[in-house]
């Protein structure tokens, strides 16, 4: 006698079913991040997933259903990269943090990222993309709670999210040989200036150009200063990185 129920039957076909739609979705991604936003199409992903070109339109209405999917399965996988990353004791070491891993999010998966946020709406909706702003928002508040917010906790979480989306999309429309690191320690810093009542600082090895460039961005500086400012050296690898071994 069989032992299958009748419930058990659709249950496993549900099963299969979001199968197949997680390994449509991976395949697209991995195809995103091995050779761009043109190499995503049906017939490619459908060969990669191992499945009909068909079946992708069952599971999704049409290709950008599909692309806001691979998004949502982006900010699934930042979301779990925040909840990895240990909480700073100071507040505002903690906002630096939480800046320099969503930078490092994306300048390590730049297709991916441009996907995510290179369009205003894209993947906003998602469940991943809400919990990332509250653990945001949840900081923000930890500063008001301090007293070291400087302005009202929404304009500081809109300054922090357009602060870091703008710097990886700049540096990633960027030639190669213009990509300075000062860049994105200026931008984090005049984000903590703009938000927080404490005092912008460069932190490891940004030295020289870091330098110049946040005495660009502060008012209070002279161009006096500016002009004794030391000569160029080396780049300082970007926030967040690391050395290679």
């Amino acid at each position: 006698m069989d032992d299958v129920t009748p419930a058990a039957v659709p249950e496993a076909a549900a099963d299969k079913r979001e199968l197949i739609r997680r390994r449509v979705i991976e395949a697209a991604a991995d195809l995103l991040a091995r050779e761009g936003r043109d190499a995503v199409t049906t017939r490619a992903v459908a060969a990669a997933a191992g499945v009909q070109p068909p079946a992708i339109y069952r599971h999704f209405a049409d290709m950008d259903g599909l692309l806001d999917a691979v998004a949502e399965h982006g900010y699934a996988r930042f979301l779990a990269a925040k909840h990895a990353a240990p909480a700073a004791d100071d507040p505002i070491e903690d906002l630096r943090a939480g800046w320099d891993l969503a930078v490092e999010f994306g300048l390590s998966n730049p297709e991916l990222y441009a996907l995510m946020y290179g369009e205003p709406r894209r993947g906003t909706t998602s469940a991943a993309f809400q919990a990332g702003m509250r653990i945001l928002v949840e900081r923000i508040h930890r500063l008001a709670a301090g007293g070291r917010l400087r302005v009202d906790e929404r304009l500081a979480a809109n300054l922090i999210h357009a602060t870091a989306r703008g710097a990886v999309l700049t540096w990633l429309s960027l030639p190669e040989d213009q990509r300075d690191p000062a860049l994105l320690t200026a931008m984090r810093e005049s984000m903590v200036t703009a938000v927080t009542n404490d005092k912008p600082a460069v932190q490891g090895s940004g030295l020289p150009a870091a330098a110049r460039a946040l005495r660009a961005v502060l008012p209070e500086q002279t161009t006096a200063e500016q002009r004794r400012a030391a000569p160029p050296r080396r780049m300082a690898r970007p926030p967040g990185r690391q050395r290679p071994a």
